[in-house]
């Protein structure tokens, strides 16, 4: 009932609809997109509704020095990061409507005493316009891709590592190296001209001599493992990369707490999508249905090991969490503010190309859909206003830890989880999600035990 190219289509004909607050420049910027689509299948009149209900915009992250124990700065402004973080809030108002005994088009009384369900016929789907960064990005290049960084010897790795690399998406495709190519159509024309088996031996040598000198590549993250793992070889080709690692953001020079978007993948198929908040109002998790990517490198397998195979074999989790198993596929279309068609459009008089420094946030609520940022705070902020409110992302923890207060504070029959308990700070409630944090304990124990765990003082706030 619905396709790949359909989804990509209808993602990026909403963002064309957006102002034009956040956008890259053309010719000049590249972004990337995610965004949640909530499906609607009517059974009855065989049709299924597809809405965008959060897309985000984004590639930067903050080092670990600009974070804020107010919960007032985003720390990962990825555009799969911010698509999320949107869905959450879009969420949060569609739970208040439903306890303030308004319509949701989401949620309906569960079994449970203040527990709600999702719909029958109502699913979410994940789309990213890029492969997400971290484990998914790592797989190797065929003979037909660009190659996304310049290609590494054994003289350049040390030096690679020291200078750093982006994000595969960010790399500067100007900086490509591809060896000369031997066209199998000439190597047998060749063959058939002289029938020489001499001259047959110098051009398979000359073949080998230089795949010796340009081994096959690798698409590579600039995400690096977290501490304690075991390090990238950082060798020639295809030896470069560990794969299935935790791997940590690039910052600018610092290094980030962000976990890879294929981390966080991983983990939101296992504990949902929902967060840790929602879970006390939700009888079970939300998953993607499906993971859609739009037209870039990409590889099927990778993704699978990156998404699913990390986290299939975790047991013993609560009811309702499961090793979730989403669909993965892929667009043929392409994203036209990505590198690629910036690239395209791009002349020598707008100067370097670079990623554009804001992201946007926009989701299906009533009230301010509408999020621009840049460095984590709202975009244009000046430094005075820094650390006020009015600096503070929609989708910054604090905000969203603020409306969900509202959907507790307009719920006459609470959840079991938060009766008769003093909570007061952000972490309070988070911890007080007691099968969520079992969830996440098991997945820790059993896929992810070198996950970073966050400063504590960084969610104390109220």
């Amino acid at each position: 009932m619905w396709s790949p190219d359909e989804i990509a289509s209808l993602c990026y004909n909403h963002f064309n609809k957006l102002p034009k607050r956040g956008k890259p420049a053309a010719g000049r910027e590249w972004t990337l997109l995610a965004a949640v689509i909530l499906l609607t299948d009517s059974s009855e009149l065989k049709t299924v509704r597809k809405q965008v209900v959060s897309l985000g915009t984004g590639t930067k992250c903050i080092s670990q020095s600009a974070m804020s124990t107010k919960g007032d700065i985003l720390n990962d402004s990825h555009a799969e990061v911010i698509a999320r973080r949107g869905c959450v809030r879009y969420l949060t108002e569609q739970l208040f409507r439903a306890v303030s005994g308004q319509s949701s088009d989401v949620v309906c009384p569960g079994s449970e005493e203040g527990k709600w369900i999702v719909k029958p016929g109502v699913s979410f789907l994940f789309f990213t316009s890029q492969t997400p960064c971290g484990d998914a990005s790592i797989f190797p290049m065929t003979g037909s891709q660009a190659q996304p960084c310049e290609p590494v010897n054994a003289l350049q790795s040390e030096e690679s590592e020291r200078r750093g690399l982006k994000r595969h998406a960010e790399c500067d495709l100007e900086e490509t190296r591809q060896g000369p190519r031997m066209k199998t159509s000439d190597n047998h024309s060749s063959r058939r001209k002289s029938g020489n088996t001499s001259e047959h031996e110098a051009i398979t040598e000359n073949r080998e001599s230089i795949e010796r000198a340009h081994p096959p590549d690798l698409h590579r993250t600039g995400a690096k493992c977290v501490p304690d793992s075991p390090a990238d070889p950082l060798q020639p080709g295809l030896l470069y990369h560990s794969v299935g690692v935790l791997r940590l953001k690039p910052g600018r020079g610092e290094r980030t707490l962000s976990l890879s978007c294929s981390d966080k993948l991983a983990r939101w198929g296992v504990l949902g999508f929902q967060g840790a908040l929602l879970s006390h109002y939700l009888q079970a998790p939300l998953y993607f249905r499906a993971v859609v990517v739009g037209k870039c490198p990409y590889s099927h397998q990778a993704m699978q090991r990156a998404l699913k195979t990390r986290c299939s074999d975790v047991r013993d989790l609560p009811s309702g969490f499961s090793a979730h198993d989403p669909e993965i596929l892929q667009s043929t279309l392409g994203f036209p503010n990505n590198h690629t068609h910036t690239e395209a459009k791009h002349t020598h008089t707008q100067g370097r190309i670079s990623p554009c420094g804001a992201a946007i946030s926009w989701c299906a609520i009533s009230q301010q859909p509408l999020d621009v940022t840049a460095n984590g705070y709202k975009q244009g902020v000046t430094k005075k206003a820094l650390g006020t409110w009015q600096a503070r992302s929609l989708i910054s923890k604090v905000e969203l830890f603020h409306s969900f207060l509202k959907l507790v504070a307009a719920t006459e029959e609470l959840p079991e989880s938060l009766r008769g308990k003093d909570l007061k700070t952000y972490w309070d409630y988070k911890q007080a999600a007691g099968a969520y944090q079992q969830a996440w304990t098991q997945l820790r124990l059993q896929a992810f035990p070198l996950w970073p765990r966050s400063p504590p003082e960084l969610l104390l706030f109220s």
